[in-house]
């Protein structure tokens, strides 16, 4: 018996030991010297408490290619992952359940558009050779260091990155963007299925002649429709990877603030997950330096600042695609009409590698107008040919040089030059500098349209109104610099072109940009880092009363009892705030989705229902709905009686009491937005049993909430509410003290399991805790953990 547990305690050691080291030699290397090859002489890189790196170098192709290797350091699984997505490649290494999302990237265009694109790109410019010599840094770590856990758990062998996948992750990011290719479907339904009645309370009427008139398409094109917005939505979903969804920023002139100079605060809102979406390091190099928030397979910053200036970002949500029904020549099925006359159809093969089974064959079509998108759906797709209109394929976009300058914009003329480059995705630079200027540009190339056209809806491919006659100047883009009023706030909400023209877009409501510049409007208060931190923490809101207001003498008459009356009062004194003890944050988002539910899933059904629930647009109809007493939302369609606003406003309430006490218990006093509202990153592998307890990070309780300042946002749907995006870093610059600037990163640096890394700050973050940026030498040198030497590899 001895001899057997002695044997038994050895084994158990042995392989402690094993996976000891073999996790071990999967961690970053953060301290000693490393040979690397094509540098000119050595970069030092200096890791503080957090794990960032700050990169010094004697010129910039050393500084590019030491980020290339550091980035790969932490990240090279979330690089792998980001371009067989953008690729359509995920099959290869997930196996069948993968081919749908493959086809889709595929059908989309992403990966042949980067393949041409990068044939274009020249290769001496400025931009490139950085791209390249950062694209070096990271084959050259893969090359020389073991294979991340994740390559060895889903078989990935390794192979060189690319301009292509670069360009490629490029398009994933702005496909992220497009609200159109999930929103236009449901609406066109509602149009052309329940009539114009229904779409009053989504304020789509501003041009509504134009589209096509009356149905043409068939009952199977419409579920095509609806399988294509389900499929898109689950691939950003499923998919474990970041999603760009909105996004809070301002700039304060000195006037308004403490220290006299510009103040810049930034949140882009991006849908969670680990690794997170940011990578944060401090390059300097002779005529150049920048501490900088980069997106993996990016040399250039995306977010930055440096004792000069500073920018963040927001989405712009213009609508820069378009879904377009062809006419197909009956005698010819291959042919469609365009430009007054019959327009062949263009078409190649790809073919799908599916991991442990047969490779998929596509044939992929192409019209005029675009990508002939139905063709995801294989040989389920219906009768008509949907094309896809996107500005990212058709415009000419040198974002890689729109990026590498504005890296380097220290002032406001190069800042604007540089944003004017970026054509798509659209964005917005909020942007400022050290000498005083303030300034903001809604960043896109706005496609011009036929007078008419409405582009919230299908558009028939067969007249003109799918046309793009040319594009409007840049100057037309909304903007503004230096305002008289001293702030600007960019936070999703529609904006105004300088020279009125309409710019169509999936725009967010206007409650959470409102409540931001009431504040920053209050003439009594001077702007610093402690007070920006209290404003991009704010966790209320006033849409619930705006959505409330009408309905309380409704939601009076549907209360049952004393105790439901004081429930009912409670909601119409509640100043919207989501904070974790709040007991009636629950109770207000379950009868949210309640009153969309009672209102609309008899109408829509399962299917389309489900899809609306994921747009933007169901936030803008839900108070106009409230509102419209009259609206034929509120009849049930199951039945015989025409049911009034207040009968359906009754059986929304009476749910969702039903649901909140099934699920929070019986005493609304001890329902808390914290149990109910919750916060999980999720790693790619961690969407499966036991493995997400191996990858993700949390639950955290989460404040905040839909549309807030601090929008820890979630889908709206019945308790419990996972949180789905939110601030994908928080970051503060007093451009009197930038080398003191304040940021976070909601889970951490590195994207390696088991690193000390990992999930250093997801406590912080979900806390509102802010942590040193630090910049000058002095501090960089305080607070340096480790320090790592890149070497030439002909000096060792």
């Amino acid at each position: 018996m001895k001899r057997s547990l002695t044997v038994l305690a050895i084994a158990v050691a042995a392989v402690a030991a094993g996976a000891t080291w073999y996790l071990h030699s999967k961690q970053p290397q953060r301290s000693g010297e490393l040979a690397l090859a094509h540098l000119q002489a050595p970069v030092s890189v200096r890791y503080d408490e957090r794990g960032v790196p700050h990169i010094q170098a004697q010129n910039e192709a050393d500084m590019y290619r030491a980020l290339g290797y550091v980035h790969a350091q932490d990240r090279l699984f979330q690089m792998e992952m980001l371009r067989r997505l953008a690729r359509g490649e995920l099959a290869e290494v997930l196996g069948a359940k993968l081919v749908d999302t493959d086809r889709l990237f595929r059908t989309l265009g992403i990966r042949a558009h980067a393949d041409q694109y990068a044939k274009t790109l020249d290769a001496n410019s400025p931009a490139v050779q950085a791209l390249q010599a950062y694209l070096d840094g990271i084959n050259q770590y893969q090359d020389s260091r073991p294979a991340p856990v994740e390559f060895d758990l889903l078989g990935i062998d390794k192979r060189p990155f690319t301009l292509e996948d670069t360009v490629s992750v490029a398009g994933y990011m702005a496909y992220s963007f497009a609200a159109a290719f999930r929103t236009e479907p449901v609406l066109s339904h509602m149009r052309d299925q329940l009539g114009g009645d229904y779409l009053k309370v989504f304020d789509l009427a501003w041009h509504s002649a134009g589209v096509i008139q009356t149905p043409t398409l068939a009952a199977g094109d419409w579920q095509d429709l609806n399988a294509l917005a389900r499929l898109s939505q689950q691939a950003l979903v499923e998919a474990g990877l970041p999603q760009f969804e909105g996004s809070n920023a301002w700039a304060v002139a000195g006037s308004h603030t403490k220290s006299g100079k510009p103040l810049l605060a930034g949140d882009p809102h991006i849908r969670f997950a680990v690794p997170a979406v940011w990578y944060e390091a401090q390059l300097s190099a002779p005529g150049f330096e920048l501490y900088g928030h980069h997106q993996a397979l990016n040399p250039y910053a995306s977010l930055g600042h440096n004792r000069q200036f500073a920018w963040s970002l927001t989405m712009f949500q213009n609508d820069d695609l378009d879904l377009i029904a062809e006419k197909v020549n009956p005698d010819n099925p291959n042919q469609v009409w365009a430009n007054g006359q019959w327009a062949d159809l263009q078409s190649r093969e790809e073919t799908i590698r599916v991991k442990d089974g047969a490779p998929v064959t596509l044939t992929l079509r192409r019209s005029p107008h675009g990508p002939i998108v139905n063709d995801a759906l294989g040989a389920a797709a219906g009768q008509t040919p949907i094309a896809m209109w996107w500005a990212f394929l058709e415009t000419e976009n040198p974002i890689l040089d729109a990026f590498y300058q504005l890296n380097r914009a220290d002032t406001l003329s190069k800042a604007r030059d540089a944003t004017a480059k970026i054509h798509a995705p659209g964005l917005n630079i909020v942007w400022a500098n050290a000498a005083g200027d303030i300034g903001w540009w809604a960043a896109a190339k706005l496609p011009q349209r036929p007078a008419g056209v409405n582009p919230s809806f299908i558009l028939d491919g067969s007249s003109h109104e799918a046309d793009k006659p040319g594009y409007l100047p840049f100057t037309a883009n909304p903007q503004e610099e230096n305002p008289a009023r001293g702030y600007i706030v960019s936070a999703n909400y529609q904006p105004l072109s300088p020279t009125g023209v309409a710019v169509p877009g999936y725009y967010n409501l206007a409650d959470r940009g409102q409540r931001l510049n009431d504040r920053l409007a209050q003439s009594d208060v001077k702007w610093d880092l402690q007070n920006s931190q209290a404003l991009q923490l704010e966790t209320a809101t006033g849409y619930p009363q705006r959505l409330l207001q009408p309905l309380l003498a409704d939601l009076r008459g549907a209360a049952a009892d004393d105790g439901e009356r004081a429930l009912v009062e409670q909601l119409a004194s509640w100043n919207g705030d989501h904070q974790l003890d709040s007991s009636i944050a629950p109770l207000f988002n379950q009868l949210t989705f309640q009153l969309a539910a009672a209102a609309m899933h008899d109408e829509l059904g399962d299917a389309f229902f489900d899809n609306l629930l994921s747009t933007r647009v169901l936030d803008t109809a839900l108070p106009r709905l409230a509102a419209d007493a009259a609206s034929p939302w509120w009849d049930d369609r199951g039945t015989e009686a025409k049911e009034s606003r207040a009968e359906t406003v009754k059986a929304a309430w009476q749910a969702a009491l039903a649901h909140l006490k099934s699920t929070l218990g019986d005493d609304p006093s001890k329902w808390a937005w914290g149990s109910a509202h919750t916060l999980t990153h999720g790693h790619p592998l961690g969407q499966q049993q036991p493995l997400d307890k191996l990858f993700n990070v949390g639950p955290f309780a989460a404040p905040g909430g839909h549309e807030v300042p601090n929008n820890l946002s979630h889908r709206v749907g019945p308790t419990p509410w996972q949180v789905v995006y939110g601030p994908s870093t928080r970051r503060l610059i007093d451009l009197a003290d930038p080398e003191h600037s304040l940021g976070i990163n909601p889970v951490g640096q590195s994207g390696v399991p088991f690193d000390a890394h990992y999930a250093d700050q997801a406590e912080a973050y979900i806390q509102g805790q802010y942590l040193p940026q630090h910049y000058s030498d002095e501090d960089v040198k305080a607070n340096t953990q480790s320090s790592l030497t890149l070497v030439p590899a002909s000096a060792r």
